[in-house]
């Protein structure tokens, strides 16, 4: 099994041990930040070689069920589960490999807002905040509840939550945009069909390594009782912090930015943390506007424009299709319990073949 190309086993390997020497180093913690970033990239750079071992692993295995086979013994049953595992593993380090971009690697913060639509959209807004859960638990991520608020009758009226893990970004960045749901409105006595919307907003999460400029002058700072379901730390007291930030992008256009943060126990906290997603949230937005811009000198279209419908779910036709890579199923049930993981897949290797 060739290690060239684009994966390059042996440059891995070899940066590996560069990155490693500057932890021996004793000055190394004296700028925490930094020496975060450097364990974070020793961690993946690792976790990419100890993938392509275990191909290679695999692949040695299956020669030798080959060679049995060869000999009349019946091994088939064996070689078929070996081949499945090679499959499967070499479809995630391609996926790991293709996560190579700047931000990739950082933590996530996932912002819900539902549509016009009073309870329907807050109904579904609330069920992918249950989808996307599901998923970080699934794929192993840790998942902290930052804001919560409840809808009037049902669902929220907003949510964020913050994503932590390696690649988190990397790979809910193709879930940014909205989703649109259809289905027979259980708050329709009339058994309707209702067509909802929410906006799911995905951001790095931004650290002392990014530098978001903003004069916080023009943040406006708004305090309300914290509420809702939450999660085990959020008060019922006046401690939720909201800001609001309207300026100027690098392209000129105004902007309103609102971050909210009740998950802490101080009012200062919560200030502190809804300054980072109100940071990481600018952020989101300028790289936007230099992807388009990139996207539009290489001739080529933008493939996830915010704003943009990307993903329909039809729940009495039994399918969800994603507009953007055409990429469905009718397994719905199954992606309201977090499988995205094919939905992910295909929009981050059309990403891949876009740049080829």
């Amino acid at each position: 099994m060739r290690s060239g190309g684009t994966f390059d086993y042996d440059k891995r390997k070899v940066r590996i041990i560069e990155l490693t020497e500057q932890t021996q180093d004793p000055n190394f913690w004296n700028d925490p930040a930094e020496a975060q970033r450097i364990m974070k990239k020793i961690d993946h750079e690792k976790g990419l070689v100890e993938g392509w071992d275990t191909l290679n692993d695999l692949r040695d295995s299956i020669n030798v069920y080959l060679e049995f086979q060869e000999m009349g013994e019946d091994v088939d049953n064996e070689l078929e589960s070996e081949v499945k595992k090679l499959e499967k593993n070499l479809e995630d380090l391609e996926l790991r490999n293709m996560l190579s971009g700047e931000d990739d690697h950082r933590d996530a913060v996932v912002n819900f807002n539902p549509g016009a639509g009073g309870t329907e959209s807050q109904d579904w807004a609330q069920m992918l905040y249950r989808m996307y859960l599901k998923w970080a638990e699934s794929a192993g991520f840790k998942v902290f509840n930052i804001d919560y608020q409840d809808g009037d009758v049902a669902g929220i009226k907003s949510a964020t939550i913050e994503v932590q893990g390696e690649n988190a970004y990397g790979f809910l960045k193709a879930e940014n945009g909205v989703h649109r749901l259809v289905r027979v409105s259980p708050f329709d006595s009339n058994a309707r069909r209702h067509t909802s919307f929410c906006s799911v907003f995905v951001a790095p999460l931004v650290d002392d390594t990014i530098e978001v400029d903003i004069n916080e002058k023009d943040v406006e700072l708004q305090r309300f009782h914290s509420s809702g379901a939450g999660g085990q730390n959020v008060n019922k007291v006046e401690t939720g912090v909201r800001l609001i930030w309207e300026g100027e992008l690098s392209d000129g256009t105004t902007e309103k930015v609102v971050a909210e943060c009740q998950q802490e126990r101080s009012q200062l906290q919560n200030r502190e943390k809804a300054m980072v997603l109100l940071k990481s949230k600018i952020y989101e937005l300028e790289k936007e506007i230099r992807e388009a811009e990139k996207a539009k000198l290489e001739g080529s279209k933008s493939k996830n424009e915010w704003g943009s419908q990307i993903r329909s779910y039809v729940f009495d036709d039994q399918r969800v299709k994603d507009h953007r890579t055409n990429y469905e199923t009718s397994n719905v049930n199954a992606v309201m319990d977090g499988d995205l993981d094919d939905f992910i897949k295909a929009y981050l290797l059309q990403g891949q073949d876009a740049n080829v």
